[in-house]
């Protein structure tokens, strides 16, 4: 049944895949596109046709992603983090790439497991202008989708011998791929349970560290915020850096003093993370910041510029 729909509906197949998988579900889009180009080699698809459809598709559904990151900003990034199957890659990766290269980033997005998914939502939340966005979202969709063809093209004889093998086993190779679909899933679901089960351990709310800075106790506040996330204000005294950027002479100048960590990010999961690592270096107690960053400016507390003037 699958091959069927993919052998006699191939272009708006692979339409309707590249479109999902742009939209963040989990469908195979790629091998389509190999599988796209093994046919057009064939004759029995228009490549040229073939191209323009992808391409259109990536397009739309970048562009709709980033219109909703334009309107809603980060909010909508904490919904996709939350429900992502890949929420370290979301969370760590995507920040991070974006942070170091900004919108030609877009350009490989697509090549990047965990990053193509929010890459276009992030540019629109952080207001990269429009003919900005859509010039390299535009290359890299054509990078993506042309070299999903050329690959399938060149290798058409190979593929075909692989749908070959697949026809001759009727049946059972819609049970084969199906099973290898439902594997994929399977094992990024145990990937998220894992990080997830990383991130277990003690919030302080806003409201209790705000009662901490009331009664002149002074832990030490850490904003481990990437540059993209350091917009103009944090946390009054925080010490800001990332787990990759460590101050040298960072130690407990008393094991008991407390530490509190944030970021803003879904579960506080940078956060929780670099907190475990301030553990392993011998702070005592360390707790992540419950709802970081946008919690702590959505109950009216004090802020200071990035800069600390």
């Amino acid at each position: 049944m699958l091959l069927h729909l993919i052998t006699h509906y191939g272009l708006v197949v692979l339409v309707a895949s590249v479109a999902a998988g742009q939209a963040g579900l989990p469908l195979p889009a790629y091998p389509l596109l190999l599988l796209a180009g093994s046919l057009a080699q064939r004759g029995r698809l228009n490549l040229a046709l073939a191209f323009a459809l992808g391409l259109g598709a990536c397009l739309l559904a970048d562009g709709f992603r980033y219109q909703v990151g334009r309107r809603y900003g980060s909010r909508v990034l904490r919904i996709m983090c939350s429900v992502s199957l890949s929420p370290d890659g979301c969370v760590r990766q995507t920040e991070s790439i974006f942070t170091r290269w900004g919108p030609p980033a877009l350009m490989l997005a697509k090549f990047i497991p965990g990053f193509a998914s929010v890459a276009t939502t992030m540019a629109g939340s952080t207001r990269v202008r429009p003919a900005s966005f859509f010039v390299f979202a535009g290359l890299g969709a054509a990078l993506w989708v042309g070299s999903g063809l050329a690959l399938g093209w060149l290798f058409a004889s190979a593929i075909n011998e692989a749908l070959a093998v697949l026809q001759r086993i009727g049946e059972w190779s819609n049970a084969l791929l199906i099973g290898l679909v439902a594997g994929y899933i399977g094992l990024k679901a145990l990937r998220r349970r894992a990080f997830h089960a990383r991130l277990r351990m003690d919030r302080i709310s806003v409201h209790d560290l705000a009662d901490l800075f009331h009664r002149g106790e002074a832990p030490l506040v850490v904003d481990v915020r990437k540059t993209l996330g350091a917009d103009d204000a944090r946390i009054p005294g925080a010490v800001v850096f990332s787990d990759d950027d460590w101050p040298q002479d960072l130690r407990p100048a008393d094991e008991q003093a407390l530490v509190v960590v944030y970021c803003a990010c879904p579960n506080e999961a940078s956060a929780a993370l670099v907190a475990k690592k301030l553990m392993d270096r011998g702070f005592k107690r360390v707790r992540p910041l419950a709802g970081g960053i946008d919690a702590w400016r959505a109950a009216g507390l004090a802020l200071e510029p990035a800069d600390g003037g």
